[in-house]
């Protein structure tokens, strides 16, 4: 390598040993953020990450620690001039993070020029331009099994609710005086966290025992942006996602009147550490959120919740979920991340690495009830957050619609129309409803009916309104638009009827729930598992968009729908997992999870999709989440971070990238080591892609047994007649728990020929008690990358 005291960017040679002993003083963690701006800089500049070639390492002797040592390599090309480093030697830095833990390099402000000659280094593996990811935005406990009933004991009776466990959530920052926070009766957390909570002392506790902001990337990228300081609450989603996880029991939590209860998290003696790493109608910055993983993993939780994502089908080896992912898994952190909000179209899921648990959304058995009553007596369905108690439009009022394009968005055709005391019907488009509602209300409007898109089918998103609304399916708008058109002087009134359980056909998927198939590796099913996340009632520090009268309190809980939300309940659920099998790997708790969901809804029918027709695998993927039968599954599908090598290796990846993910393990060479077809990865599902003469394929699992020490399994499978499995042995047999036991499965087409389409079917190991499922999913010929070569049986 270059002498550092012989580059531009040192001199003088004080200006680097200053910002290297500033970078240390800032953080003493994972991730080191440089100190300084670039203020004195005045070339362009944009925000790199920096891939180090592996295995390179630095000199120990030279360097007291990673940071400087990045800080040298950017330093061999910075293009700043002497008169800016003797007025301030502090901004000899460019150096954003150093990272430690989830990848090998580090992230910084760089000019075109500056890359250019960085890419002749001997270090220099590659260089990612920034990017932005989004956030992917009670009753559950009860309707999950947790609280229990009369006939069983609940889960948490058995997990003392996840004691002693710490769950990491990545967000947008936290309301840290929240009840759902209030760390009374909870224990300190376990000797190994080394995290900090940077909120004083009055709202830091046994619960909330971590809060910090990453900030140094956001910053360039969004200018002005303050710095937080502090990771406090800027929109509702990190209270409402943590509050969902592991939030402590707040009785008598309701939305005006709605969903009156005990509002508490999946695992409420968990604790929980906030990363803040997104801020509201900015996004998410890559490098930020890899920082956040990188101090994560050694603060020492134990489950790390991400409710983010990004829409475009990222590389492995460039995804900051997907690195850091992998370490936490290396490390024994297991890692759950949102699905996505793109629903119902295919194609469109995020988090598609088979480390990550990828989490969808459906319905809960939870309605807040409401109907809008036509003049012709007519009454149709719909909800409302309204209160039930105090909001009365139970008297015929004038019926109209936006004479416009009904959206109700223009101001100007709404005044003409006169809209005073009247109910006017919204159709969906334009501005969000809350908008809407605030508009109707200035104009003397009496209600609002809003219509929901086609797409969403029977389900409603409801939201508060400022004046009195009901939120009706589209196929309900049709009757009130033909009532409307047909009738001289149309009238209706609103019928509240509260809040409504145990409603049928649920859960049932959500409309926004991102689907299937995975992009970049179309052999492994996503999403894993669906949870929740419709009309979830949890914290937040307010309600958004909305206006209340003077004096009037406003609430602290809300409600929020979004794989968002799906994603911090399955992070709880595993959580209390861990607690009941704290040896369990990640590999093990996913597992676990999987091979127990639930395919049928409360009626035992098969779970729906919004078009009323069962739901996909690539809209549920294994099934809904089964929080009492993944504590004890039978049997496991086990794996180590090693183990997906020669699954990457399969995917064709370079050197290069494969050692880019499993950083800091050692560097690989795929053609010296055996490659793993994506049918062959060790997974709760099957995937098999029939796309080759003679359309068969052989799929091997290995299964550990964590249920009865001494059972016999006997499999069972279930597929159309279009394709034959062939499973060997068709028993298992075992002696002694954590035993190890090996199965082939042979998927081939009936009629030899290529399928037409996509077949669905499924395996499942009986004995007793336990039935351990794998969904089988056999795929025709599609973009996918290259196969590995052949492989053998066991």
């Amino acid at each position: 390598m270059d002498n550092p005291s012989n580059r531009r960017c040192t001199l003088p040679d004080l200006g680097l040993r200053v910002a290297a002993a500033v970078l240390l003083l800032l953080s003493p963690a994972a991730v080191t953020p440089a100190a300084g701006d670039a203020a004195h800089d005045t070339a362009v500049h944009s925000n790199y990450l920096i891939i180090v070639r592996s295995p390179y390492e630095y000199d120990k002797n030279v360097h007291k620690n990673i940071s400087s040592w990045h800080a040298s390599l950017l330093a061999s090309v910075c293009d700043m001039a002497k008169e800016a480093l003797e007025k301030d030697p502090a901004s000899v830095t460019r150096l954003i993070y150093s990272y430690r833990n989830v990848v090998n390099g580090f992230s910084a402000r760089l000019t075109p020029e500056e890359l250019d000659k960085m890419s002749k280094m001997d270090w220099f593996d590659r260089a990612l331009p920034e990017q932005t990811y989004h956030l992917l935005t009670t009753h559950t406990p009860q309707m999950l099994g947790l609280m229990g009933d009369a006939r069983a004991a609940g889960l948490w009776n058995t997990t003392n609710m996840g004691e002693g466990v710490i769950i990491g959530v990545l967000d947008d920052g936290i309301y840290a005086g929240h009840p759902s926070f209030d760390g009374a009766g909870m224990k300190p957390p376990p000797a190994k966290w080394k995290g900090r909570c940077d909120f004083n002392k009055t709202v830091c506790n046994n619960k909330l025992i971590g809060a910090r902001s990453f900030f140094e990337s956001a910053k360039w990228k969004w200018k002005g942006l303050r710095d937080p300081v502090l990771p406090i609450q800027e929109g509702g989603h990190g209270t409402h996602t943590s509050s969902t996880a592991a939030g402590a029991f707040v009785p008598n939590t309701s939305v005006f009147g709605n969903g009156v209860g005990t509002a508490t998290g999946m695992a409420p003696r968990a604790h929980i550490a906030l990363y803040q790493v997104c801020y509201v109608e900015k996004g998410c910055d890559r490098d930020d959120i890899l920082a956040a993983v990188d101090d994560a993993i050694e603060d020492g939780v134990d489950i790390l919740s991400l409710s983010l994502g990004h829409e475009e089908a990222i590389d492995f080896s460039d995804d900051p979920v997907s690195l850091g992912g992998y370490t936490a898994i290396m490390n024994g952190v297991f890692i759950c991340a949102a699905a996505g909000n793109t629903g119902p179209s295919a194609a469109t899921l995020v988090n598609e690495a088979p480390w990550l648990l990828t989490v969808g959304a459906s319905t809960s058995d939870r309605r807040f009830a409401a109907s809008v009553k036509l003049g012709d007596k007519v009454e149709l369905e719909g909800e409302s957050l309204d209160d039930p108690k105090t909001t009365k439009v139970d008297e015929p009022r004038p019926l109209m619609r936006d004479a416009a394009d009904g959206t109700c968005a223009n101001e100007n055709v709404l005044i003409a129309q006169n809209v005073t005391g009247k109910i006017v019907v919204c159709e969906p488009g334009g501005v969000v409803s809350t908008e809407k509602a605030k508009l109707l209300k200035r104009l003397g409007a009496a209600g609002m009916i809003v219509v929901a898109p086609p797409a969403f089918g029977p389900v409603i998103i409801p939201r508060p309104h400022a004046l009195p609304t009901v939120q009706v399916p589209a196929m309900a708008g049709m009757k009130i638009r033909s009532y409307v058109q047909t009738q001289r002087t149309p009238t209706a009134s609103f019928v509240y009827k509260g809040t409504t359980l145990n409603n049928p056909e649920s859960p049932m998927m959500a409309p926004f729930s991102s689907r299937g198939p995975n992009r970049r590796s179309r052999g492994i099913l996503k999403p894993d598992i669906v949870a929740p996340g419709v009309n979830i009632l949890a914290g937040v520090p307010r309600i958004e968009d909305l206006e209340l009268p003077p004096n009037e309190r406003m609430p602290l809980f809300d409600i929020k729908s979004g794989t968002s939300m799906s994603a911090p309940h399955v992070s709880g659920i595993a959580a209390l997992i861990k607690h009941a099998h704290p040896t369990w790997s990640p590999a093990a708790i996913k597992s676990a999870l999987m091979t127990t969901a639930e395919t049928t809804d409360n009626l035992r029918k098969p779970i729906s999709d919004v078009d009323g027709k069962p739901a996909s695998y690539f809209a549920m993927g294994a099934g809904h989440v089964n929080p009492h039968r993944a504590m004890d599954p039978g049997l496991i599908y086990n794996m180590t971070a090693i183990d997906y090598v020669p699954y990457l290796c399969g995917l064709n990846y370079t050197d290069k990238k494969v050692s880019t993910i499993i950083y800091p393990e050692s560097p690989v060479e795929c053609a010296k080591m055996p490659k793993l077809q994506e049918d062959d990865l060790n997974y709760p599902s099957i995937t098999a892609i029939l796309d080759q003469p003679p359309f068969s394929v052989l799929a091997n699992r290995t299964v550990t047994n964590v249920g009865a020490p001494s059972s016999t399994y006997s499999v069972e499978v279930d597929v159309p007649a279009t394709v034959k499995v062939e499973v060997n042995p068709t028993k298992l047999t075992f002696k002694a728990l954590e035993e190890v036991q090996k199965y082939a499965v042979t998927i081939k087409s009936a009629d030899g020929k290529m399928p037409t389409g996509i077949v669905e079917g499924q395996l499942r190991w009986v004995s007793g008690k336990y039935v351990v499922r794998s969904p089988i999913l056999v795929l025709p010929a599609g973009k996918a990358p290259p196969r590995a070569a052949a492989k053998t049986s066991l």
